[in-house]
């Protein structure tokens, strides 16, 4: 009984870390694609 749970604490912490890892992954993509496009647009509205 011991063992099953230790397999299912295990599953479940490496689903936990496996959606917190790719939402990690999607929120720096979003941060390295995002601030330059926002910079670029702001440039280039300052200047129209």
């Amino acid at each position: 009984m011991r063992s099953f749970v230790d397999d299912l604490a295990g599953a479940i912490y490496d689903i936990l870390k496996f959606i917190i890892k790719s939402f990690c992954y999607l929120l720096a993509g979003m941060i390295i694609v995002g601030v330059p496009i926002y910079l670029l647009a702001w440039v280039i509205n300052f200047f129209n």
